[in-house]
């Protein structure tokens, strides 16, 4: 009879975590669902393309051309997420660009630009944390402008 009953008590309590941990799981997942703006449903413009070409070498066909979400994503990112801000009184400390590493994991002798345009910049180029759940911003270094990236689920 003991048996039973601890048995019994055993199942309910298990019961009862699996409940309680579910809509804990649901609800962390469900939190990361990005919210996309109209925008990225119009095709690359040849900046962009170009963009991803340049970051991604000969594996831009396969990594992400060949890959809608992913194109979707990127589109996302350089259109709705990247800003670049002119601010001559300066914003608050942060990392300057020049402490980011390359993305040169696919064009190893991919280069840093020696002057900064914010017309010709290709933040795909840099390993920012795009994929992160909080904003971060970079100065660029010896002049007034700073790059905001929000975060990816807003």
């Amino acid at each position: 009879m003991r048996i039973k009953t601890a048995l019994v008590l055993a199942f309910i309590t298990s019961i009862l975590a699996v409940n309680e941990a579910f809509p804990q799981q649901f609800k962390r997942y469900s939190q990361q669902l990005t919210n996309y703006q109209s925008n990225v449903d119009a095709p690359l413009t040849s900046k962009e393309h170009s963009q991803i070409v340049e970051a991604f070498g000969d594996q831009a066909q396969a990594l992400v051309f060949d890959r809608p979400q992913r194109v979707k994503d990127l589109k996302h990112l350089l259109r709705n997420r990247i800003e670049i801000v002119e601010a001559p009184g300066g914003l608050k400390p942060c990392p300057s660009l020049s402490e980011v590493p390359l993305f040169d994991l696919y064009v190893p002798n991919l280069k840093r630009d020696s002057h900064f345009d914010p017309k010709t910049f290709n933040p795909l180029k840099y390993n920012f944390e795009f994929w992160s759940s909080s904003a971060s911003m970079y100065k660029v270094d010896s002049t007034n402008y700073y790059i905001i990236i929000k975060a990816q689920h807003q």
